[in-house]
Order: C-alpha cells, then sequence, then structure tokens
C-alpha cells in the first residue's frame, strides 16, 4: 500500500517545480536579451558602416516655392531631410556619371575612398539673383577677370580673379558655346582645391523662380558639356513645377 506524501515532501514539490519555473523564465529573459542585443548590434553595425547615408530607393516630395521635387532618399544627403514637406533648401548628393543615388556597391564613391572623386554635390533653392552665372560673366564677372587666361580642357579657358574682386583662391573657368550663352564655373585654387572633394561650382536657372546650384570634381572639367547636359536632364526629371 503506497504510503501518502508527507506535509513535508509535498511542501518540497511545490518549492521545486516553483524554482524551476523561476529558472525556465530567467533563461527564455536571458534568450530574448541575447537576440534583441543581437539585432540592435546588427543594426548599430549597419548605421556606423554607412556613415549617415542610406540606401533606401523612398520617394520625397520637397517643396521649394512653387516648386515640388521629386528625390529618393538615397540621393537626399542630409538625414533630417529625407521625408516630405516644405523647405528652403534641398541639398543631394549623386554619382556621376549614371547620377545615381548610394548603394551598398557604390560606398567607396559616396566615402571618398581612394584618388578617384565621382560625387556631384546639387542644391536646389530659391533664386536670389536675376542672373544665373553664365549671365553674370559680361555685366559683373569680367570687370574682375585678370587677362589673358589659360587654356584649360575640352575648350574651357581658366581666368584668375585680380586681387581687389574678393575672390581669393579661386578661378573662373570659362568656354564659349555657339548660339547661347557660355559655360561658367567656379572653381577654388591651389592648395584649398586640393582639400575640397568638389572644388568647382555652377549654378543654373530653372522651374519656376528657383535656382540649382552644383559643385563637381575639378577633374569633370574636361566633360563639362556631358556634366551640364546631364544635370539640367536630371534636374527637370526630378522637377514638379506649379503654374
Amino acid at each position: 500500500m503506497t504510503q501518502a506524501a508527507t506535509p513535508q515532501a509535498q511542501q518540497f514539490r511545490t518549492v521545486d517545480s516553483s524554482l524551476m519555473m523561476k529558472v525556465f523564465y530567467a533563461f527564455l529573459l536571458l534568450a530574448l536579451l541575447s537576440a534583441g542585443i543581437s539585432a540592435a548590434g546588427k543594426w548599430y553595425g549597419k548605421a556606423i558602416a554607412l556613415a549617415g547615408h542610406t540606401d533606401s530607393t523612398t520617394l520625397r516630395e520637397i517643396v521649394i516655392g512653387n516648386n515640388v521635387i521629386v528625390a529618393p532618399d538615397n540621393m537626399i544627403r542630409f538625414e533630417r531631410s529625407r521625408h516630405d514637406g516644405t523647405a528652403e533648401r534641398l541639398d543631394l548628393y549623386m554619382r556621376w556619371p549614371d547620377l545615381d543615388g548610394y548603394t551598398d556597391a557604390a560606398r567607396a564613391d559616396f566615402n571618398h575612398a581612394g584618388d578617384t572623386r565621382r560625387i556631384v554635390f546639387l542644391s536646389f533653392g530659391e533664386r536670389m539673383m536675376s542672373r544665373d552665372m553664365s549671365g553674370r560673366l559680361a555685366p559683373i564677372y569680367s570687370a574682375m577677370l585678370d587677362r589673358p587666361g589659360k587654356p584649360g580642357p575640352a575648350g574651357i579657358t581658366l581666368y584668375a580673379f585680380s586681387e581687389k574682386s574678393g575672390y581669393l583662391n579661386e578661378m573662373l573657368a570659362v568656354a564659349e558655346r555657339p548660339g547661347t550663352e557660355p559655360f561658367v564655373a567656379r572653381c577654388l585654387s591651389g592648395a584649398t582645391a586640393a582639400e575640397s572633394l568638389a572644388p568647382c561650382e555652377r549654378d543654373i536657372h530653372l522651374g519656376n523662380d528657383l535656382s540649382l546650384s552644383y559643385r563637381f570634381p575639378e577633374q569633370l572639367l574636361g566633360q563639362w558639356r556631358e556634366l551640364d547636359e546631364a544635370i539640367r536632364l536630371k534636374a527637370a526629371a526630378m522637377l514638379r513645377t506649379a503654374g
């Protein structure tokens, strides 16, 4: 005949069962924490690797004045600007010659690794001047230049600015274009240019009272025709102008 369990034995089994449940939940909690830390580590590691870039191609609609610019996240330079809405300015960056945005495969180019410079920086903003850079050549820049200039790549003439002009360590790149205004870009010179990722800058008018300035590596001066045309086409494809 089986002897009935004593009160002490029953209490022991109750305590033992309670202890096992606590141990089980402790291990479960540790497993969840480990999984969470692993996921957070992967996310944080990716964030460090991206260094402010994103490979997201989500399209954003940014309104500047009467213009809407449609751009994917991976072309928008700053994280704080990657959202829909109004803005005074929109900064983009793209890789030449495809004018595409950031991808993992293009990481080296966007992080400026090596000696090759392929990133072009674009900035949209409301128009502040009545003339763009080409239009300012005759009435403004011409009186500030030291002549004669020196030959540059692809038909460009490079002019130094006079000391009184206020444009220190800069030169003006000018290329005549039959039947239209000349190509004009301002470029840093000397040591200042060597330290810059994109020492040349040009601005153009487009849209509804909108200005686009773009900065590019000096090495691309030799491709100024292709560069200027590609930038105009890219900007036009991204622009939705009201009215």
